[in-house]
């Protein structure tokens, strides 16, 4: 069952949104070369408790994890494109970083994801983080009311295939609410003008996620760790978008430049 959202829904989603962005961009400067990635993990604890915010990840237990995850983020490095298990990990020169979290606020969620290299890049992760971030933006142009589901799907899959990248069917982007995953389930490739019409109140969470070279995956043992089967890197970006009678509104945007927090990192405990 889909649940359009009201206006004053949308505008509470809003609010969990902003939070997911700032939150993101926060940690996007917290991690840097030799950064555990618990110490990411528990700096985001310590921020969405403070918040009065509840982690959408923390106790969640899909059909397609080994559940309960009992973590706020997913963190995933280098072949590892979704739902990365934080680890005891320092982040070494030219890694690869995803970062994906989902909060509710007051009862209404929030979702988004970004990619980025910390120390030194290869000029290859970028074009590949670069194609996530424009499909994501095609997608999000597509989301206009009146539309079809099938236009978000068939921008993204253009945007991936033009940089030459395939795209992978099994993961992709999906409803959002009062709940981090309802329905529809949102394809990172398909065709236009196809599938259920895009209403106002409409909020799904868009996200491409691509790799280098293949389109199929594999699985950690950890039961959720999703790499590219051939090693190659990965990238994913996400945000969370409702659609409007005036068009499409982005409620996970990010400040930029990423901001960096004042003092130290608080440790893993």
């Amino acid at each position: 069952m889909i649940e359009l959202k009201s206006a004053a829904e949308i505008d509470r989603m809003a609010v969990t949104g902003q939070f997911v962005g700032e939150l993101l961009a926060e940690l996007s400067g917290v991690a840097a070369v030799g950064v555990n990635l618990m110490d990411i993990e528990h700096h985001a604890r310590r921020r969405i408790a403070e918040r009065g915010a509840e982690s959408c990840y923390w106790d969640y237990s899909p059909s397609f994890g080994r559940g309960p995850f009992r973590n706020v983020l997913c963190l995933s490095v280098n072949d590892a494109v979704l739902h990365g298990l934080p680890h005891d990990y320092a982040l070494r020169d030219g890694d690869l970083l995803s970062i994906d979290m989902a909060v509710t606020i007051d009862g209404w969620a929030a979702d988004s994801a970004l990619s980025f290299v910390v120390g030194d890049p290869d000029p290859a992760d970028l074009t590949l983080i670069e194609a996530t971030e424009v499909a994501l933006e095609a997608g999000i142009a597509a989301a206009q009311p009146g539309g079809r589901l099938g236009d978000v799907s068939a921008a993204i899959g253009e945007v991936a295939h033009s940089y030459g990248y395939r795209v992978n069917g099994e993961f992709g982007g999906h409803g959002i609410g009062r709940t981090m995953h309802e329905a529809p389930h949102v394809a990172n490739s398909g065709r236009p003008r196809r599938g259920m019409r895009l209403a106002p109140g409409l909020t799904i969470a868009i996200e491409p996620w691509l790799c280098r070279s293949t389109d199929a995956i594999r699985v950690d043992d950890d039961g959720w760790t999703i790499r590219s089967a051939d090693g190659s890197r990965t990238a994913h970006s996400e945000h969370t978008v409702a659609v409007t009678e005036a068009g499409p509104r982005v409620l996970t945007r990010r400040p930029a430049p990423a901001t960096r927090v004042d003092g130290p990192v608080a440790a893993a405990s």
